[in-house]
């Protein structure tokens, strides 16, 4: 399993160097951009990835429930009142885009320590930057005197992103987590890899829930 330490200078036979004479490109960046996602990583090493994805199916499972509660309380509902979304999610939006690019950037770059570590960070301090603003999203709504109980649009509304809100928590504490791993030296590729594909997974997951709350309302 490749790690953040910097490879070996001794080279193995029929492997390229990495730039800069650095030793040879662990087994899954033989790329130029690092691609561990598409065939480069062992395969004792995918079970890995089968596991995040299996845990991405369930994450579908429950917001495809959502959206199916949603639309069915709004076709039979004769009390529905379409909700002004706050101002914020828009910023709030453009701000978890940017941390995907920067999650992408972390992983490409994993070889070279300080652009990783650079752009590794940049994410985690978006990703705050988005909780925090979907708070003040909250907080809007609540200054217009907006509650879970006002009406069942708002009720969903709390709903849907509070319950992305929580799961992308869980990102951002992984997130941390692989941090700390990093200082000690034992941060490996393949993690680096499964947190990117959730983080992203969450980011596409928002873009819909924006989708479905401007369109659906």
């Amino acid at each position: 399993m490749a790690t953040i330490a910097p490879p070996s200078p001794v080279g193995e036979p029929g492997r390229p160097p990495a730039p800069g004479g650095r030793g040879p490109i662990p087994p899954g960046l033989d790329g130029p951009e690092g691609d561990d996602w598409h065939g480069g990583i062992d395969p004792a090493e995918r079970r890995y990835y089968t596991g995040m994805w299996v845990g991405l199916a369930g994450i579908v499972m429950v917001f495809t429930a959502f959206t199916s509660a949603y639309v069915v309380r709004k076709g039979i509902s004769d009390d529905w009142q379409t909700l002004s979304l706050p101002p914020t999610l828009g910023v709030n939006t453009l701000v978890l885009l940017l941390s995907s690019l920067t999650m992408e950037k972390a992983r490409r770059s994993f070889q070279r320590l300080r652009q990783f570590q650079a752009w590794w960070i940049a994410t985690i301090m978006l990703g705050g930057v988005f909780l925090a603003g979907q708070l003040v999203a909250w907080q809007q709504l609540v200054a217009r005197g907006v509650y879970v109980d006002t009406n069942p649009s708002s009720s969903f509304f709390y709903l849907l992103t509070a319950s992305h809100g929580v799961h992308l928590a869980g990102g951002l504490v992984a997130l941390l987590c692989l941090t700390w791993r990093f200082f000690q030296g034992r941060l490996t590729q393949v993690a680096v890899g499964v947190t990117s594909l959730y983080w992203h997974f969450m980011d596409g997951l928002w873009v819909y829930l924006m989708l479905l709350l401007l369109i659906g309302r």
